[in-house]
């Protein structure tokens, strides 16, 4: 692991006694279109130090909750196989001691190295996936495993009915035909995710958030934007719909720090994580 240079917020707990642990996963590939999302992780410890550890919504300090940052992973830039691989050990260890891993992306892709880890354990999981994007592409520009094809690389480790997809409004038509028999997608918003939430009550679940399902009017900070979405409020209502499943892990992935000049992109980085801790405790 890097050390970091500070933890987040309100996540200072010791390892052992811990029941959740916050992890950096700062890679892209270089051949894909998320420029900037390796530098997230550092950018939100450090914006993360202005946020409140308190939630308004839920009435809870995240510090009571005991969670630990154990930094960021030291990754490859060169392999995405061995960082995929090396995402999925560390994840593995989370789970085998029985803790929650939670994942500061990154490019997307590194979502694969985590669903893997948590799939061989519970091989009835479930993944939610909100982003912009299809990401349903079989392989992208020559490249199998990249941010355009991760939810395709899950849909290969856990096949039909079980990837359900919110927020989404862009890909290609062949990805949008694909999706009608094998997975379940609702575009720009999550208006369904009551009944999603019933239908995977008695499985495990994976949640991934691709920031870009948000409004580029609220969250400017990707290369990858795409007009409309949803709101931060509309996001954070879906998610805490969520509460009662048994969430064996979650991510946030697709903010890169030099499209936000402003920092309001990194501090809702930072707000959203905070809630989906709590959320998910």
């Amino acid at each position: 692991m890097d050390s970091a240079e500070q933890v987040f917020v309100g996540c200072e707990a010791a390892y052992d006694e811990a029941s959740m642990v916050l992890f950096g996963a700062p890679f892209e590939t270089g051949k894909s279109r998320q420029i900037g999302v390796n530098r997230a992780p550092r950018a939100v410890r450090k914006c993360s130090a202005r946020i409140e550890t308190f939630s308004p919504y839920l009435h809870v300090e995240l510090r009571d909750l005991k969670i630990h940052d154990a930094g960021d992973l030291a990754l490859s830039e060169f392999s995405t196989a061995a960082v995929l691989e090396t995402i999925e050990s560390f994840c593995g260890k989370i789970h085998d001691n029985e803790k929650m891993p939670v994942m500061i992306g990154g490019e997307h892709i590194v979502t694969f190295g985590a669903v893997r880890a948590a799939v061989t354990r519970w091989p009835n999981l479930a993944v939610l996936y909100f982003g912009a994007h299809t990401n349903l592409r079989r392989e992208f520009e020559g490249e199998f495993f990249s941010c355009h094809t991760i939810m395709r690389r899950v849909w290969d480790l856990i096949g039909d009915g079980r990837i359900y997809q919110f927020g989404v409004r862009s890909g290609g038509r062949e990805e949008f035909t694909w999706a009608t028999d094998h997975v379940r997608m609702e575009l720009e918003s999550a208006n369904s995710i009551d009944s999603c939430a019933e239908a995977v009550l008695s499985r495990q679940v994976y949640i991934t958030v691709g920031l870009d399902v948000l409004d580029p009017a609220e969250f400017s900070g990707t290369s990858l934007p795409e007009a409309g979405g949803m709101s931060y409020k509309a996001l954070h209502d879906a998610l805490l719909s969520l509460r009662g499943l048994d969430v064996v892990g979650f991510d946030i992935c697709g903010l890169s720090p030099r499209y936000d000049r402003s920092g309001a992109s990194t501090a809702l980085a930072c707000k959203l994580l905070r809630e989906m801790l709590i959320t998910f405790s």
